[in-house]
């Protein structure tokens, strides 16, 4: 799988349409959308989901207001539950394995099986969108299976460096606790990492932040910004719940190495002030950036920290305009850019890689 800062041919979004992921906040949601995709479009395809004809309506007329239609956006009417592309679509994955059954296409798609986080009803449109992306982006599905079973796996639960080395959390994947894959250990994870990513390299964090939905989403704590180095969330106030968690998954970190046995960096990334909306917490994190063709899109939160962390995003990524999202409507759904974006690298690996 390769890395998220690889050349892109496209990125893949849902419009919003399931009213009671942002419950009395839905109006701004489209418009935020909106703002993304003007983004994107300007620096690659934005293959994008909407369920119906009535929905495409809504959208192009959206998107022309906000002077983001163009040559770049594609439609594609396809029935959702929701709107979590990153976890419910299949990874794109280069074909260069020596005993892959389609090592004759640059690019195949792992379908990972998504059933809403192990925790609601309506997935069963949405289980179905990996397979749709597959085949509209012309390349062979490979369904993930370890025994005799699909594998449960969302794609904000990992992030990885292109050169074999994967992150991920213990709570996601080994709780029982909105448990993916009764039955399944660390070793068991780590060999499906290996046949469907080419990873050869897991490293383990402890857990995810506070209100996150998901329970223990990589994505919103720890990223991969080079082949050996990460950014990480940290908590300055001791009070704070994430305090220790997220000094926990440092010492994790800064124990591990890359693929190559080398140590792994580590870049500090603040956490904003909390994010409450009817008195519940919200997973408000900077980590949950995209990084697209010449562009990185932030959450922002109107946090005196929002300045600071583009400030030490834009450092890492020199060659990329780095631009901030207001996100502290978007935070209601309980994700925020990475969770809705999922890319679709553009060319296979060279022979020297």
């Amino acid at each position: 799988m390769p890395a998220e800062w690889e050349p892109h041919a496209a990125t893949w979004l849902a419009w919003p349409h399931y009213k009671l992921d942002w419950p009395g906040k839905f109006e701004p949601i489209p418009w935020v959308y909106a703002e993304i995709i003007r983004y994107l479009s300007r620096v690659e395809r934005v293959e994008l989901i909407v369920k119906d004809a009535a929905a495409e309506k809504v959208a192009r007329k959206i998107l022309q207001r906000a002077h983001a239609l163009n040559e770049n956006v594609r439609f594609h009417r396809w029935p959702t539950d929701r709107v979590w592309t990153r976890d419910s679509g299949c990874a794109f994955v280069w074909s260069c394995g020596a005993d892959t059954p389609v090592r004759q296409e640059p690019l195949a798609a792992i379908k990972w099986r998504f059933n809403a986080w192990a925790k609601y009803p309506n997935w069963k449109r949405d289980e179905k969108t990996g397979s749709l992306m597959a085949r509209a982006a012309g390349v062979a599905e490979i369904p993930a299976v370890f025994g005799r079973k699909r594998v449960v796996l969302e794609g904000g639960s990992i992030d990885v460096n292109g050169r074999g080395s994967l992150i991920t959390t213990q709570e996601c994947l080994l709780s029982r606790v909105q448990q993916r894959n009764p039955g399944m250990k660390k070793e068991d994870y780590e060999k499906s990492f290996a046949d469907y990513l080419g990873v050869s390299n897991v490293i383990w964090i402890g857990s995810g932040i506070v209100g996150d939905d998901t329970h223990g989403h990589v994505d919103d704590i720890t990223r991969f910004v080079s082949p050996d180095t990460v950014v990480t969330c940290v908590e300055a106030d001791p009070a704070s719940p994430n305090y220790e968690v997220l000094r926990d998954n440092m010492r994790c970190l800064r124990g591990a190495t890359t693929e190559d046995g080398k140590p792994l960096a580590t870049i500090d990334l603040p956490m904003p002030a909390p994010v409450y909306f009817e008195k519940r917490r919200l997973p408000a994190s900077y980590a949950n950036f995209y990084i697209a063709n010449c562009t990185v899109l932030v959450p922002v939160f109107n946090d005196p920290n929002d300045r600071v962390a583009l400030d030490i995003i834009a450092d890492i990524f020199p060659d990329r305009e780095v631009v901030g999202i207001y996100c502290g409507d978007l935070i209601w759904g309980f994700g925020a850019i990475h969770c809705m974006t999922q890319q679709q690298p553009a060319v296979s690996p060279d022979s020297s890689r």
